[in-house]
């Protein structure tokens, strides 16, 4: 049942991903904005799913693997990022790809903290 949950929030995340990092083209020269609102947005979800699971003993756990490690675990593009960057490299804009990489981890970490703070 736990391999289930998984797959069907994977699938569920992966779905909203590719929505989402569909309104931009990843070959530009310019910051993947489709990636870095998929993983903002996964972020914040994670983090406001973190706060809230914590709070609810009772919480089921299939339903926790299914939104946090199957659909955020879908829905975040840690390895779509990684060729990005690379990509940006590759094709001469290391200081982009620089850019692009701190205002990530940036925008990821603070997502985590307002998902976690408006639900704890």
């Amino acid at each position: 049942m736990k391999l289930l949950a998984v797959f069907i929030g994977g699938g569920l995340g992966s779905i909203c991903r590719f929505l989402l990092a569909s309104l931009n083209d990843t070959t530009s020269t310019s910051i993947p904005y489709g990636t870095l609102l998929a993983n903002f947005v996964s972020s914040f979800i994670l983090g406001a799913l973190v706060a809230w699971f914590s709070q609810k003993s009772d919480a089921s756990p299939t339903a926790v693997l299914l939104l946090t490690t199957g659909f955020c675990g879908g829905f975040s593009t840690f390895s779509t990022f990684s060729l990005e960057l690379f990509q940006l490299t590759k094709n001469g804009f290391p200081g982009l790809a620089f850019i692009y990489l701190i205002i990530s981890i940036g925008v990821g970490i603070l997502a985590i903290w307002l998902g976690f703070r408006f639900f704890a």
